[in-house]
């Protein structure tokens, strides 16, 4: 069976037109006689060598960030604090210069999912502690005792700038979906070093509550970020759906945290009010993953709204059974949900308009045999 990704390829070198490699989809789809509408599809494992190689991956990778770590101390490459060693910018780098060559094999050859997310990860998150750490020795460690914020946050924000370059020419060179919401939160991560930087939060707390705000809009933008990406591949057939589905991933928790923080949920007191607030926004947040075939929103939010329910039960008397009650009322929505997604789906997406529908993954879609290339 080819993937997508061998097809647009193949197109790419001209083996192929893109006339033929439409009509042999369309031609496969109507092979499949099992029909799987709105599944949330996309390629973790091409098999237990995915797996086996991770883990290989991740222990070289340990073992160079030890090994550069080591020579950090030996050569003095290091942050040093009032006579105490620190970590050396030599450890990330090492395990950034030796992520890039395995994704040449790994990725770019041999196309495994899971070794290239765990690849790019290390590789981008390399460059962005290797540019902290760099940063931080260049301009002395004691810098960053005082209670001033600033320089932390002019570090973080050039930090995360190289970060998201580093995302950039890895997208570039492999084209690893998950790339795309790595760069995007290097991106997203410059912008909150500047409000950081500006605010100076310290103890205050309505500075606190300010950046959390932002955080907030920066989710909002994430979400239609990846509005984006899924609106240009409603059929979810292309490597843009998985694009769309990590960048989703990333704007969830930054949409839900914010929103239930400010709210007071994390406190660990929530009265009858907040806690019948929380669970409409859950059925709020319910209702826009339906829509927008997307249940990232959902599990965010999960763990806040089973805490509401928890102090809520308890506050109507059932103080022995509220755990246990709360997970029967959760546990048994989300799989009557899950059970009756697409139904449920095409309840809401039917009464939303014209324009608003066509910008959403369409409601029936063929089941798919292989999803594109990590």
């Amino acid at each position: 069976m080819y993937s997508q990704q061998e097809l647009d390829d193949a197109i790419a070198a001209g083996a192929i037109s893109a006339k033929d490699a439409d009509a042999l989809r369309a031609y496969i789809e109507q092979q499949r006689s099992t029909v799987i509408p709105d599944e949330e599809q996309f390629r973790l494992l091409t098999g237990f060598n995915d797996i086996f190689v991770s883990i290989a991956a991740a222990i070289l990778l340990f073992a160079v960030g030890w090994i550069g770590q080591s020579a950090g101390q030996s050569t003095g490459l290091l942050i040093t604090d009032h006579g105490e060693m620190g970590p050396s910018f030599l450890g990330p780098l090492f395990v950034a210069a030796t992520a890039w060559p395995l994704a040449l094999f790994f990725t770019a050859r041999r196309r495994m999912a899971l070794p290239s997310i765990l690849l790019l990860l290390a590789f981008v998150g390399g460059v962005l502690a290797t540019s902290g750490f760099a940063l931080v020795q260049i301009l002395g460690a004691e810098r960053f005792n005082g209670p001033n914020d600033l320089n932390g946050a002019i570090v973080a924000g050039l930090s995360a700038a190289i970060a998201a370059g580093a995302a950039w020419l890895h997208w570039r060179r492999f084209h690893v979906p998950i790339t795309v919401a790595a760069g995007a939160a290097a991106v997203a991560g410059i912008f909150l070093a500047l409000v950081v930087g500006i605010v100076q939060p310290g103890n205050t707390e309505s500075a606190k509550n300010l950046i959390l705000g932002f955080v907030l809009l920066l989710g909002i933008g994430m979400f239609l970020f990846a509005m984006w990406w899924d609106a240009s591949d409603r059929a979810r057939l292309t490597r843009r759906s998985d694009v769309a589905f990590w960048l989703h991933l990333l704007a969830a928790p930054m949409i839900a945290h914010p929103i239930f923080t400010l709210m007071g949920v994390t406190s660990g007191s929530v009265g009858t009010g907040e806690a019948l607030i929380v669970v409409g926004l859950y059925v709020l947040f319910g209702l826009t993953a339906l829509a927008v075939d997307r249940r990232a929103l959902l599990v965010s939010a999960l763990a806040y709204v089973l805490y509401a329910l928890t102090e809520l039960f308890k506050q109507f008397g059932a103080v022995e059974l509220n755990v246990a009650l709360t997970a029967l009322v959760i546990g048994s929505a989300l799989l009557m949900l899950s059970a009756f997604w697409h139904q449920a789906r095409r309840v809401i997406v039917t009464r939303l308009p014209a324009n608003l529908q066509d910008r959403l993954p369409n409601l029936d879609r063929p089941a798919i045999a292989t999803q594109p290339a990590a």
